[in-house]
This record gives C-alpha cells, structure tokens and sequence, in this order.
C-alpha cells in the first residue's frame, strides 16, 4: 500500500523529509528523533514546506496549504519516527592544555636484512633483444649524514613533528643505520638507506604510533546531531537464492556472505547481509527482544580504530534500541574476547562517560556476543 498515493501529496512528502534532514544538525531544537512528532517543531516544518512549495501551488491543485500540508508533514514526521533510532554525532574534543608524546620502545628491525642493490640493472627487450644499463644506485637525494635518510622520511609523515620530537627522531635513525652498519660497510649502508626509504621509514613510523600517548587537561563530549539518516546499503546476491528467512541456516555456512536474508519485522532495512552465522543468530535475538534494529552500513558512524599503525573504519555489527537504552552490537568468537582488534574496536566505539559499559550478554558454545550499553537518552 502506498503511503502517499497522488504525484502532489509524493512532492510535499519529499518537502518534508529534506526539512527533517536538515533539522538533524539543530541538536538543540531536536535532540532526537521523537522531538519531530511535537507540535512546535511540526509547525516549523510545515511553514518551511509550505515556502518551498508555493511557487509551485498552481501545480498542485486540490492542496489545502492549512490542512493537507500539515497532516501530510505528521505523516512523513511520523515514518521517520518509526524508521529512526536516535544516533547522536558525537565528538570528544580536548580541552585546555593537549600534551603529546611517545612512550620508550624498543625499535624492532630484524624484518630488514637488505643488501646493497647494485649500480646498473640491465634490461633486455623481449621483442627485440635490445640490451641497456640503468643506473640504479646513483638516484636520489645525497644526506650528510647516514640518519638523515631516516629523519627525512619520517617528516614526511603529518603526524610527525620534527620540531618538538627531533631527538626522538634522531635516536630512532642511529638505531637504524647501527643496524645495517653491523653487516654492511658504510657506502654500502648508505645505498640501502637511500634505495629503501620509503619502507624504511614505514617501518619505524608503524612502531612510533603504536608508542604514541596524548593527554588534556580535559574532555568535552560535543553531540553535534540529535540523530543521524541511515546510510543507504546496497548489495548483491544470487537470483536463484533470492531472499533467504533469516530465520533457517542455510546447509552451507562457509560462504554466509553469499546470501541475501530477508523477512525481518523489527529491522530497518528489508533485506540485509551477513558475515557469518552468528550474525544471523544475533539477527534473530535482536529481532525478537528489541524495538527496531539495524545492520549499519559503512560509513554510518565515522568510528575509527588503530590497528598496526593504521587508522581502520569501525562499523558494529548492529545497533538495537529498547525501551531504556540503545545497544551497539558487536559479535564475536568466544576465544576472541581479548584479541587486539577487538579491545580496539572496543576503546574507539566507547564515549568516556559514565553511562558506557561493555559486557557479555550472552555465551552459547564457542560464541559469545559483547555489546557496549550507551544510554542516548535525554
């Protein structure tokens, strides 16, 4: 059944819905999802569709400006209601003094055992057994000193500063030309350190930013948006699979991402994917204790996480809400609970406030589901 039938009641329908996008970003006037269905903010929905559609009106006929609009605006306020969990844009922002630095670390380098590459690389066509000599040890830029490779390729990076940790900088680079230097001479080491660069300095920037600490004199917790629109999630599947209940394991869960699951009654989205066959298992759970539920799609909540040295997206695994609180999911292998990754994810997903926890709700054979409790509600 179509909610709004007539071509009219589809464009001010639309009106209205490009209003409410525009009202997540007013957290004070709209804080959540729920403030749209009161009757200030109603009015002021239905003036801003009204002056977004008047110059249409003589395209419109049959529209009432003082009825049709306004329960037309109840009914799309209404929708999103329904089809929205409330998910703040929160930023943690330091305040007063920011002070950084790096932690004493052991540099390890025993993955490089480079030798000097050599001065010419000869190159024959295939096509037309032509020979020529490249010139390989002589490229690049001559420091005046052996650490002066390293240095220089690690200000390369932004989060480096050679100004307030040169010494550092420095220290880092003697270990390294004293580690090629204990088997090779110094024109030799030289070669290396002006060939290998760039990995070099990969290398010890990785393990600068796992030493990496920052501390403020405080935190501020800044909700820039009351709730935010669900990404659009788009996915392909097999016409001969179609769209799987969710409900029954299929016979073959080694490739679970392969199916498409529908039949949902409290998700956000009527079809979905998933990574594994606990995720269906927690599908079920979620669609059976919860108010509504989602899968997010990537990008929905700009988490992010350090892994190795890199700076990796975080998406949960789902988002449920309850009449008390709202639940970010994430599902794991029970042997799992302590690996890095996942105390990562864990740290990066957590507001430091005191309404944030993470627990075990749940520990069936080899599988247990860890959420982290985040009360949103004001």
């Amino acid at each position: 059944m179509t909610v709004f039938p007539t071509r009219e009641q589809q464009q001010v329908a639309q009106a209205t819905y490009r209003v409410i996008r525009r009202l997540e970003n007013e957290q004070t006037t709209v804080p959540k999802v729920a403030y749209l269905s009161r009757p200030e903010v109603q009015q002021r929905v239905a003036e801003e569709v009204a002056a977004q559609l008047k110059p249409l009106q003589a395209m419109l006929p049959g529209i009432e400006m003082d009825t049709d609009i306004a329960s037309i605006v109840a009914k799309t306020s209404q929708l999103v209601i329904e089809q929205t969990i409330d998910m703040p844009r929160i930023l943690v922002v330091p305040t007063g003094e920011v002070q950084s630095g790096y932690h004493t670390f052991e540099l390890d380098l025993s993955s490089f055992n480079d030798q000097a590459p050599p001065e010419e690389l000869w190159v024959q066509h295939l096509r037309t057994h032509k020979r020529e000599i490249l010139a390989v040890g002589s490229g690049g830029i001559e420091e005046a000193r052996l650490e002066d490779y390293v240095v220089s390729g690690l200000i390369d990076f932004d989060d480096v500063s050679y100004d307030d940790h040169s010494d550092l900088l420095y220290g880092l680079a003697g270990k390294v030309v004293l580690h090629f230097q204990s088997y090779l001479g110094e024109a030799d080491t030289r070669k290396v350190l002006r060939c290998y660069q760039r990995p070099i300095a990969n290398l010890v920037h990785l393990q600068m930013q796992a030493a990496f600490w920052e501390r403020a004199s405080g935190y501020e917790v800044k909700v820039s948006k009351g709730f935010t629109q669900l990404k659009d999630c788009a996915f392909t599947g097999s016409a001969a699979d179609g769209i799987r209940d969710f409900r029954k394991s299929p016979a073959d869960k080694s490739n679970m991402a392969k199916y498409v699951f529908g039949g949902f009654e409290r998700c956000l989205y009527p079809a979905l994917k998933f990574q594994s066959n606990t995720e269906r298992k927690m599908a079920i759970i979620l669609d059976r204790e919860s108010m509504k539920w989602f899968k997010p799609a990537n990008g929905q909540f700009q988490i992010y996480y350090l892994d190795n040295g890199e700076q990796r997206e975080y998406q949960p695994d789902f988002v449920a809400e309850t009449e008390s609180k709202i639940y970010m999911v994430e599902a794991k292998q029970a042997d799992r609970i302590n690996d890095a990754d996942v105390l990562a994810k864990r740290a990066a997903g957590a507001v430091e406030q005191p309404t944030t926890r993470w627990s075990t709700v749940a520990n069936h054979g080899n599988t247990f589901w860890y959420r982290m409790t985040r009360s949103l509600r004001t």
